[in-house]
């Protein structure tokens, strides 16, 4: 009887703690969430304690308990926004022993991700406009990126070892290359929208320009033997028989 009363008296704690723990966690969110959204409306500069504070309904004093100043907040949410990509693109079913349709997916996925997540686009555009100097204090900005690079060096190295893809293009550079396409094309829309005098946002220009940017990726990392002599808007049957059915027949459609 004494071993159920020492051992009920001692689960009670643990219990109230697990309690405190889940509350704590849940404050912890809730700022965080709503400095997110703070932060993407008024800036770094306009995205006060006590804005993000209120939109958490919360105190300023738990922001600076969690996270230490205004800064470390606006670190972790640079973090979680970088984080949930990472996630988003790790939850894609890729074979990399299918090198074309791999990499087809990556860009789909990329520019996706940029157009369906506003918010992402906005938050590093203040932070570029900071030049960089809250990111770079980030212990886990890298780990994601080295993670999205490592992806598309796993899909490189299986094409080239297929005679598929170039040997020299660096993994890095097709990253660049690809999220500089959707992030540019989607941070600007706006003003290319006026620029231009087209709709950028309506779906066949988005449907077109996804398909402009898998193409170009793909002719870009395309092995040396199979582009050479090839004629513009004619593929090579090799590199033909590797695409996915879609791409086949967009690119049929164009000659």
């Amino acid at each position: 009887m004494a071993d159920s009363r020492t051992a009920s008296a001692k689960s009670k704690p643990q219990r109230r703690t697990g309690v405190r723990e889940a509350a704590a966690q849940a404050t912890r969110d809730s700022i965080l969430k709503s400095a997110t959204k703070v932060f993407a409306k008024y800036g770094y500069d306009g995205g006060s304690v006590e804005k993000i504070s209120k939109a958490a309904k919360s105190y300023d004093r738990m922001i600076y308990y969690y996270f230490g100043s205004k800064e470390g907040l606006f670190i972790a949410v640079l973090e979680g926004i970088y984080k949930r990509m990472d996630d988003a693109e790790a939850a894609i079913a890729l074979d990399a022993s299918r090198p074309v349709e791999a990499l087809t997916e990556v860009i789909r996925f990329v520019l996706g991700y940029y157009r369906k997540n506003p918010e992402f686009v906005t938050l590093l555009n203040t932070e570029n406009l900071h030049k960089g100097r809250h990111i770079s204090k980030s212990l886990r900005a890298r780990e994601y990126s080295s993670r999205a690079v490592a992806i598309i060096a796993e899909i490189l190295a299986s094409g080239s070892a297929q005679g598929l893809f170039r040997k020299d293009v660096e993994a890095r550079d097709i990253y660049l290359l690809i999220a500089s396409t959707g992030y540019f094309y989607t941070s600007n829309r706006h003003t290319l929208t006026a620029f231009l005098g087209e709709p950028l946002e309506s779906p066949e220009a988005i449907t077109h320009w996804e398909d402009f940017v898998i193409e170009t990726v793909l002719r870009t990392v395309r092995a040396d033997d199979i582009q050479d002599n090839t004629p513009p808007h004619e593929d090579n049957t090799k590199w033909q028989k590797s695409q996915p059915a879609a791409s086949r027949a967009r690119s049929s459609s164009r000659t």
